[in-house]
């Protein structure tokens, strides 16, 4: 059911079904740019495909692959999100006032992502860039098992700390860790190094997005310098050339 206010349409989606629910959300980014959904419990693909100049709010759960193949809107929501949100997103912005779980941005390859809290396995898998186009994570808690997972372009902040197998067969982009690996735990093929001016610019840059979305969620913002943190990154263009014949 929808409901018009100003500048906005409010959609309560209940218990609807995920087919139900997405055309009514259609419907409504249609008569507004801006779309409130309340009582959200797990539909998928909200915000699929959604075009620059689009919102939506989401109050509830969201189902699997929110804003998957999303094109420059933007999605904040105000509670936890499933699997693959941002699933080969395009450009956009999505903010989560919560944890997600596995596999965020998957073969995402433009736009941000912004998780306050923890996240699952397989976070940034197969993540790429092309030209200008640069895609981004920032998990503020802990990650599951293989983040970045062959990563190949792109940016990963964690805040918090990494589960095992920690970007198996990465080859390309950045992860930023604010815990430093032991020496052991580097992959192979990786190089764990001090962040230089350039990478304590962009830090800066997301962390203070970071503070912008959850400062008031967390009581106070976390520092926003780049100090401190630790980049993760391929030894080379071909890390794992010599494996193979």
């Amino acid at each position: 059911m929808a409901e018009a206010q100003t500048n906005k349409v409010v959609v309560e989606l209940g218990t609807a079904h995920f087919q139900e629910a997405n055309v009514e959300v259609r419907a409504a980014l249609e008569q507004a740019d801006v779309v409130e959904l309340r009582h959200v419990y797990a539909q998928r693909y909200l915000g699929c495909t959604m075009p620059e100049g689009k919102r939506l709010e989401i109050h509830g759960t969201p189902g699997n692959d929110m804003a998957c193949y999303m094109d420059g809107g933007s999605i904040e929501v105000f509670g936890n999100a499933q699997d693959q949100i941002g699933n080969t997103m395009n450009a956009g912005e999505i903010v989560i006032h919560g944890r997600c779980g596995d596999a965020a941005g998957y073969a995402m390859r433009g736009g941000e992502v912004f998780v306050r809290d923890d996240c699952g396995w397989r976070v940034g898998i197969h993540m790429k860039q092309y030209e200008q186009k640069c895609p981004t994570v920032v998990i503020g808690g802990n990650a599951g098992s293989f983040l970045g997972e062959y990563m190949a372009g792109g940016i990963i902040v964690l805040l918090g700390h990494p589960g095992e197998y920690l970007a198996t067969g990465m080859h390309g982009g950045v992860i930023y860790l604010k815990n430093k690996l032991p020496e052991e735990d580097v992959p192979q093929g990786l190089v764990l190094e001090e962040v230089d001016a350039g990478d304590k610019k962009t830090l800066a840059c997301l962390l203070g997005k970071y503070n912008e979305y959850f400062a008031d969620d967390l009581g106070k913002p976390i520092e926003a310098t780049g100090e401190g943190f630790w980049r993760l990154r391929p030894e080379s263009s071909r890390p794992y050339a010599s494996m193979y014949a």
